[in-house]
């Protein structure tokens, strides 16, 4: 069994946080993106080439939405959807994607 934990959220004064840990207990902080899973060589791509600085709420979601499609449309293993959620100062928005079933 293969786990890896990922974190987001605000720190203290209101900045966002991403975080994820290995199955070794290495920490990766790179304050733009993370990510893992079966299709994670999948998400790299599509993270760097859509992710950018101050993206509004609406457009993050758009951007995790687009990259996860992406990546499950070429990994079988990775399941049939994802769950998106959008942390901002005020509000968090959790929306529920759904990939083929095929």
């Amino acid at each position: 069994i293969n786990a890896e934990y990922m974190g987001a959220g605000l720190d203290a004064a209101g900045n966002p946080y991403i975080a994820c840990m290995d199955l070794f207990g290495s920490e990766c902080a790179p304050g733009t993106f993370v990510v893992g899973g079966t299709c994670s060589d999948s998400l790299w791509g599509m993270c760097e080439s859509l992710w950018r600085p101050d993206l509004s709420p609406d457009e993050l979601f758009e951007t995790i939405s687009q990259a996860m499609l992406s990546a499950l449309d070429r990994d079988c293993l990775s399941g049939w959807g994802a769950s998106v959620v959008v942390v901002t100062n005020d509000k968090v928005i959790s929306r529920e994607i759904k990939a083929r079933m095929d």
